[in-house]
């Protein structure tokens, strides 16, 4: 019998063993045109494997996807957002309305490091709307002293990240802590601003018109009322439960003093605190409490990628953090499950509700260790915050709209090619003279 052979050889990548398929075609046998003959073969010849590392940390998000860059006293700090939408109108006065929140030398309760903090859109805009490709941001440096932490290239500073970052990488930005500084938080502020107007957009939040206090220079933006924090707690004064409805609040009242605590007789009280360890050359620390309004509903993945795990990840990201609550948080353990739940109920419109919401650093004289491990003592200077909390507020209103606009982009990728179950996926009216959004 006539036959033909082809052979194909297949090769792992590590070369450990190879595949041969051979085909045998022209047999004349019944119910069968061709028979395939596979041999396996393995080499005892192991070549070395290569190790590869990929740097990682400085990317947050999966659809809406945002890198940080630059160093506190470098040539200026920013970021790169890949993912934006197209078509969405933007400038660089959106970002820069929460850059000034942002900044520091607003007032004597935070550094007096001057910056304008004046920020250049690069790319990703044309005729004032985003192109659909990346937006680079960039806020230069201008107010840098980097003689002020040359006692601090030797010794570390307890608390800090001096240690830690040489342990890792075997060096360190001297000046301002490089990486590990406050000032990384620009590139993450000014993308929340564009994810804070995206999801404005989508959930049909109206917007406030506000004016200022004089420390942000009395300026009047419109602003997105959907996404508003707010100073809680500085050191041991503690804003009690109910004094502020965060159904209400506002923004005018968060911004009318310079800790941002939209009750004013707890504001004084904090302001006062601070003032007490800023003159002895200490800091305190607080709270931030946030809030989110109009969310869209379905947010969030099983089982690793939860709204609230994503939301944990995102704040304890930001520098000096060291707790995250949602919901009741800590306090949900003094309840029993009957007294924990979130009861349903039908409000005036014929929305189902839910009725609680309960599951929803200046351093004085130390003792420290120089590189070359000698104990020392070392006094920290610079310009630090006596309370970093009130400049804090910004930064968590923008890790917030970051993780709820990839959040929402995810949600829309996956659950949104097909008309959604109107039985149970339909959005909210809250006004009947109001557009359709979502609680």
């Amino acid at each position: 019998m006539a036959s033909s052979e082809s052979f194909v050889g297949l090769r792992r990548a590590d070369g450990v063993c190879g595949i041969g398929l051979r085909q045998v075609s022209g047999l004349r046998r019944p119910f069968s045109s061709s028979a395939a003959q596979i041999s396996i073969c393995r080499r005892s010849y192991l070549p070395p494997k290569r190790l590869e590392v990929r740097a990682g940390g400085d990317k947050f998000g999966k659809h809406f996807e945002v890198s940080t860059y630059g160093e506190s006293h470098g040539g200026g700090v920013g970021c790169v957002i890949s993912g934006c939408p197209p078509r969405i109108p933007l400038s660089e006065e959106d970002l820069q309305f929460e850059l000034d929140r942002r900044r520091p030398g607003q007032s004597r309760i935070t550094t007096p490091r001057k910056e304008t903090d004046t920020c250049r859109i690069l790319s990703g805009i044309y005729d004032g709307m985003t192109t659909g490709t990346s937006i680079c941001v960039f806020v230069p440096n201008t107010d840098q002293r980097g003689h002020d932490y040359s006692e601090m290239s030797m010794a570390y500073r307890p608390s800090h990240a001096d240690a830690t970052y040489d342990f890792k990488y075997g060096l360190r930005a001297v000046q301002g802590g490089g990486r590990s500084s406050a000032r990384e938080t620009i590139g993450r502020v000014a993308a929340g601003a564009i994810a804070k107007k995206i999801l404005k957009m989508y959930a049909g939040t109206e917007c406030l018109h506000i004016g200022f206090a004089p420390y942000l220079h009395n300026t009047k933006y419109f602003i997105p009322g959907q996404i508003l924090a707010y100073v809680s707690q500085v050191h041991k004064v503690v804003l009690p439960e109910g004094v502020v409805d965060n159904e209400t609040v506002t923004l005018d009242q968060t911004e009318s003093n310079i800790v941002r605590c939209p009750d004013q007789e707890y504001a004084q009280k904090m302001i006062e605190a601070i003032d007490d360890v800023r003159v002895k050359g200490d800091s305190v620390g607080g709270v931030v409490t946030c809030i989110a309004r109009n969310v869209p509903r379905g947010l969030g993945c099983p089982v690793f990628d939860k709204l609230e795990a994503d939301m944990a990840k995102a704040m304890l990201s930001l520098p000096a953090t060291k707790g995250f609550e949602i919901g009741s948080g800590f306090a949900g353990t003094f309840l029993t499950g009957s007294e924990h739940n979130d009861e349903f109920y039908m409000d005036e419109h014929g929305n189902m509700r839910t009725r609680t919401n309960r599951s929803g650093g200046i351093q004085k004289k130390q003792q420290t260790v120089t590189r070359d491990r000698h104990e020392t003592e070392l006094i920290a200077r610079g310009r630090h915050d006596p309370c970093v909390v009130p400049r804090a507020v910004p930064m968590v209103e923008a890790m917030t709209a970051l993780v709820l606009l990839d959040q929402l982009m995810a949600q829309t990728s996956q659950c949104g090619l097909f008309p959604a179950n109107a039985a149970l996926q339909q959005q909210i009216v809250q006004d009947p003279n109001r557009s359709l959004i979502t609680p």
